[in-house]
């Protein structure tokens, strides 16, 4: 009986030692694994046949300790070594390596989650970011603000080529040094038409047909149909947009033609502004068109400049009865609506007050692409101290109007001041420095960062959130369960998956354009293979011997 319990003893270390043998294989197999994770063999005794149990110590005796024969050895567990591998740099923006506890989470065709630490991933026809297996890796997506949406994970897409993106402007910083010590605006430019009579002879007032307007003792200048355009009128030295005037469809009497120009001439009438600005007849008969105050708000009408496609081709003929007079600088800058199309706005600022130990400006803004004919957009006051630094402006803002254009409707501005200074200067400056719009843009490039944010970079400059990777940790790695294709599934002893951004809640950080390679010692696989098969020779040496003896029985019964 002892031999043949020696036999089988042999047996379980030959066992024992070709399942170390077939762990060693694997791990040395997958040396150049992507992400692969050794794992070790642990044995255990198999059984224990006991022969005595042993007595205790007594007063004549001192007791003995139990007989015991091992029957041999059993596998006790294979344990999965999640020691991190190597960080081994590829330079592919989609190559993804964990540094840390976390696992990337992936979705497969049967709607499985699985988990990988392989993260060489690629982009799909339709811009998903997959696995080798074609398995959709999982993050976080975003709104359409390029606010990320936390919560449930889905697909993560990196749509490069396809994503069309545009930003509108919602905030314009200026910069700039404004003259405080000069000259205080009081009045604006004026500017007189011929004398104009009506079809019984009188000076024309408002209410006077268009079609009845004429010079004195002339025939009638319009008739209805007649398209009067600017075309060459200037407002500080810069053109006014064009704009056009229908006799009878835009207006019919000279009221409806002055309102016209007020508009097209971008005056603001805004309650509270310097000097008295706006258009009138006067009492001769006269068109009268006064300006906003501020030399860079100066407005010359020129013959020529207000043309009429009817028989008088310039039916009013203007000439200058007061220049605009204060101090102001002007800049233009270029702001963009929802749709990305760029929009110009120009800024004046003009010296409205001074008093002790403060002086007071104003802001006037004007936008050609505005979708009315009014195209001047906001006004406001600016404040500075006795040190010229700025202190307030109670209305920082302007609207411009985008009816009718498919964009969003209207496109509110703030204006950031605070980088103004009023001091004494020989000559005021302005300069917008800052405006956080961008035009239409192609998603081109994109980068993740160690948070797995994903960071688009498009055409335009913009750089925008379009994702997050997601990373999944749990309480005992090791109760995973591996299956082909270098994936994880939950299994009984690995508890459930924790779903969480990078760097929160224990997961680690993820490295762009990296790969982590296996955790595999292959010196130390090497010299686990020389023990094993060490051991694997010593417990055949077990059974041959066992066998000879058994043969040496056998020859006493043949003597």
């Amino acid at each position: 009986m002892g031999l043949t319990s020696a036999l089988y003893t042999g047996l379980s270390g030959l066992n024992a030692s070709q399942f170390t043998l077939d762990v060693i294989g694997d791990n040395i197999a997958n040396i150049n694994t992507t992400g692969f994770k050794g794992s070790r063999t642990l044995f255990q005794t198999q059984f224990s046949r006991t022969l005595a149990a042993g007595t205790k110590p007594g007063a004549m005796q001192g007791g003995t300790n139990p007989m015991q024969i091992g029957l041999g050895a059993a596998i006790g567990a294979i344990q999965r070594t999640f020691s991190p591998g190597s960080i081994e740099t590829t330079g592919v923006p989609s190559d993804l390596a964990v540094e840390g506890e976390g696992f990337f989470v992936m979705r497969t065709p049967e709607n499985e989650s699985v988990f990988s630490r392989d993260g060489a991933f690629t982009l799909s026809a339709n811009n998903r970011l997959i696995s080798a297996d074609g398995f959709f890796v999982q993050g976080y997506g975003i709104n359409d603000d390029f606010e990320l949406i936390p919560g449930a994970v889905v697909d993560v897409q990196i749509p490069v080529g396809t994503l069309t993106a545009a930003a509108a402007t919602g905030s314009v910083a200026l910069d700039g040094t404004l003259d405080s010590s000069g000259i205080v605006a009081t009045q604006g430019t004026i500017v007189q038409s011929q004398i104009l009579h009506d079809a019984l002879a009188a000076p024309i007032t408002g209410a006077t047909a268009l079609t009845d307007v004429r010079n004195v003792g002339g025939a009638a200048m319009l008739v209805n149909g007649d398209v009067i355009s600017i075309d060459g009128i200037k407002r500080g030295g810069r053109d006014v947009p064009h704009e056009s005037f229908t006799v009878g469809t835009t207006g019919v009497t000279v009221n409806d033609f002055l309102a016209w120009m007020d508009d097209a001439l971008g005056i603001d009438t805004t309650a509270g502004v310097g000097g008295s600005p706006g258009v009138s007849v006067t009492a001769a008969g006269q068109l009268q068109i006064s300006g906003n105050v501020g030399t860079e708000n100066g407005l010359s009408i020129q013959t020529g400049t207000l043309l009429s496609s009817g028989a008088t081709n310039t039916p009013f003929t203007f000439t200058e009865a007061q220049a605009a007079n204060g101090e102001s600088a002007h800049t233009s800058f270029i702001v963009f609506d929802s749709l990305g199309t760029p929009l110009s706005v120009d800024l004046t600022v003009v010296l409205e007050a001074r008093a002790t130990a403060s002086s007071t400006w104003r802001y006037y803004a004007s936008a050609a692409e505005d979708s009315d004919v009014k195209f001047d957009v906001g006004t406001g006051t600016l404040e500075f101290d006795a040190a010229g630094q700025f202190t307030a402006s109670p209305q920082n803002g302007i609207v411009i109007d985008r009816v009718g254009s498919g964009a969003n409707d209207p496109l509110p501005i703030a204006l950031d001041l605070d980088r103004l200074s009023g001091l004494n200067v020989d000559q005021s400056s302005l300069v917008m420095s800052f405006q956080d719009g961008f035009a239409t843009g192609t998603l081109v490039a994109f980068n993740i960062g160690q948070d797995g944010m994903i960071t688009g970079t498009f055409t335009n400059g913009l750089n925008q959130t379009i994702g997050q990777i997601a990373l999944a940790t749990f309480s005992n790695p090791s109760g995973l369960l591996a299956r082909s294709n270098n994936v994880y599934f939950i299994g009984p002893n690995s508890g459930e998956a924790r779903v969480v951004p990078p760097l929160t809640l224990g997961a680690g950080k993820v490295s762009a354009g990296s790969l982590e390679i296996s955790n595999v010692d292959l010196s130390r696989e090497f010299i686990n293979l020389i023990t094993s098969s060490t051991a694997f020779s010593a417990a055949s040496r077990v059974v041959s011997t066992s066998d000879q003896l058994l043969q040496e029985l056998l020859m006493l019964s043949r003597r």
